[in-house]
């Protein structure tokens, strides 16, 4: 059986903190403003595989009330979230995020996303699309006051050995 989860993540964007997107430092005059390294990419891409395994979301499981993951790479996280995936019965078919950022431009950085993506979730790139747009500078990612992404994550459960 294949299951299907989406995730969607935004942070304003502040001075003073690095940029981080799909676990890629961007080389930019701001950063995410969040608990965490606020790394929008790989939240949406968590609580996709989360949802589409059953387990929640990303808040429940890693809270921002949480000291001990303030400031914490984003990419420990997918990690864990990978981890409890798989011990969830379940292997990801793939996985496809879309940013939206006015600025910076992101095409020269989405291969080094994939594969960092990739590499966390311990699957092939080819499993993992990252895309970017802008919104023409409409909303708070047009005017450059955040960034948001959305992902969808296809799972499949691994079937299980019954002993027959």
């Amino acid at each position: 059986m294949t299951r299907v989860g989406f995730g969607y993540d935004a942070h304003r964007l502040v001075s003073g903190r690095p940029l981080i997107l799909g676990g890629v430092a961007i080389p930019y005059d701001r950063g995410l403003d969040g608990h965490s390294d606020a790394d929008v990419l790989l939240h949406a891409a968590c609580d996709a595989l989360l949802g589409a395994a059953g387990l929640g979301d990303l808040g429940h499981h890693f809270p921002d009330t949480d000291p001990e993951l303030e400031g914490v790479s984003s990419i420990k996280l997918l990690k864990r979230v990978g981890g409890m995936v798989r011990d969830a019965g379940f292997e990801l078919q793939n996985l496809d995020s879309t940013v939206v950022a006015q600025a910076p431009k992101l095409s020269p950085h989405i291969q080094s996303m994939i594969a960092t993506i990739a590499d966390a979730l311990e699957v092939n790139p080819g499993q993992v699309s990252v895309k970017a747009t802008t919104t023409e500078g409409m909303g708070f990612t047009g005017s450059g006051e955040g960034i948001a992404a959305y992902t969808v994550a296809a799972l499949e459960e691994r079937e299980t050995d019954m002993g027959i």
